[in-house]
């Protein structure tokens, strides 16, 4: 069976939603209960518990967070969630704005089984010592 990517847009667009409401169980929603992410070649965080407690963590560093979806492209089960992350540093007041993506893998009920998240570090670290 393949998705709709209507559909896929759909969840996409809540997914953004979710990471902006600041509810990490919101954003662990979107994942299958045994889901995965991996950013940047990281170790992989497993399992809603362990998802809403990696989003807790960009909370705690961005209070105002807010997460834009770009773009969404769609193959099969697979897709591509381009998006934009906003916000202010708690600890250097500097604002952050970072474009990155999500490679996806999801299950026929339109939930995450598996993403690998990448934006640029460096920029990202940069940004958050200088500003934008």
């Amino acid at each position: 069976m393949t998705l709709d990517p209507n559909d896929v847009r759909k969840m996409a667009d809540r997914y953004a939603k979710a990471w902006s409401s600041h509810s990490p169980e919101a954003v662990a929603s979107f994942y299958e209960e045994d889901g995965r992410i991996s950013i940047n070649n990281g170790d992989p965080t497993v399992g809603r518990v362990a998802i809403a407690e990696m989003a807790r963590g960009f909370y705690s560093e961005f209070p105002d967070l807010v997460v834009h979806m770009d773009d969404i492209r769609c193959a099969g089960h697979n897709a591509v969630f381009a998006w934009t992350l906003e916000g202010k540093h708690s600890e250097t007041g500097n604002s952050v704005r970072v474009r990155g993506w999500e490679e996806w893998s999801l299950s026929d009920n339109i939930l995450v089984n598996s993403s690998l998240g990448r934006f640029d570090a460096v920029e990202y670290d940069r940004q958050i010592a200088e500003g934008v």
